[in-house]
């Protein structure tokens, strides 16, 4: 009796996906403090929203912690990539620990921004998640508090100063539809108020969202690798759903749930900002548990953006194949 055919599986790779330029400097920053004081260095929140990530780093040395005050007395302290509010700041110069930050220069970026608007006497609204590190390390940042509105059903609402003296800026990973949608809720309701369109979300949340959309339009399944407390992949599983492919979040392989397969010819993979590669990797091999994978690389933007590393650290070195 002639062998079964094995089944075929098309799996679509967009591009860009997985790791930015704010989460390999963040990574670096680690890497290259533990090579200049050796281990422990202490980390205040997960550096990035990746448990493959942090515990890599975690066997070079890393200690994750969850505020300052678990930090012992004079050691390496660094703040993660989501950024901090200030009264962290103030706290880790009042216990006198040396501190790395790690924060995304877009961050920062919005937390300026956001300062500028208060020195011109506006107050300010931050659209972003209630209870991510990012939106909390922002609201902590700009003097005199935020207005927090998620979502355009969040503007009426609103209790304002002055409608006529009102700024607002953005969550970085936020997705660009949902942003777009309350900042014209926004400027209905309050002409005179000023921002900077979807602008302050990041160029590689923006990347990653239209590649996704491109995917979509020739999958029947969208994997997303990246972290459950990941606001950027989340965003790329909604997008994926919102066009109308079954679309799922998910760790690793280990998190592929075969049924999701039944009847699926061509599947789609991407991945957040703060997931490697060797995930993505590792799901593709998985799947040719399942049929023989025919790899379909999706043309998308190029990304060679990179960030500066604190001064302290630029001049440590990384010994090849560490980093």
């Amino acid at each position: 009796m002639a062998q079964a055919e094995k089944r075929k599986i098309d799996v679509w790779l967009a591009s860009p996906r997985g790791f930015c330029a704010g989460v390999e400097r963040a990574i670096e920053i680690v890497e290259r403090a533990l090579e200049l004081h050796g281990p422990p260095v202490y980390v205040r929140h997960e550096i990035v929203h990746n448990k493959r990530v942090v515990e890599t780093l975690r066997a070079k040395g890393a200690v994750f912690v969850e505020e300052v005050d678990d930090v012992p007395e004079g050691a390496v302290t660094i703040f993660s990539a989501h950024g901090v509010a200030e009264k962290v700041e103030i706290e880790a110069k009042k216990r006198n620990l040396p501190v790395i930050d790690a924060t995304c220069p877009l961050v920062s970026k919005v937390h300026k921004e956001g300062q500028n608007h208060v020195k011109k006497d506006r107050q300010v609204i931050l659209i972003g998640h209630e209870g991510h590190p990012e939106v909390e390390g922002t609201q902590g940042r700009i003097p005199g508090g935020v207005l927090l509105v998620t979502k355009p059903e969040d503007v009426p609402s609103l209790e304002v100063r002055d409608p006529d003296s009102l700024a607002y800026v953005t969550q970085t990973t936020l997705s660009v539809d949902e942003t777009r949608d309350v900042i014209e809720a926004l400027n209905a309701r309050f002409p005179n108020i000023v921002g900077p369109d979807v602008k302050d979300i990041c160029y590689a949340t923006q990347n990653r969202q239209q590649a996704v959309r491109s995917l979509a339009e020739h999958v029947e399944l969208l994997l997303v690798v990246g972290a459950t407390n990941s606001s950027n992949s989340n965003r790329l599983r909604e997008i994926g759903s919102e066009l109308g492919v079954p679309s799922y979040l998910i760790d690793d392989a280990d998190n592929l749930d075969p049924t999701w397969l039944d009847g699926i010819k061509i599947v789609g993979i991407s991945a957040g900002a703060s997931a490697p590669e060797e995930l993505v990797q590792e799901l593709i091999t998985r799947l040719g548990d399942f049929g023989e994978v025919n790899l379909t690389p999706l043309n998308g933007v190029e990304e060679n953006i990179t960030f500066k590393l604190p001064r302290e650290l630029k001049d440590i070195r990384i010994p090849q194949g560490q980093a």
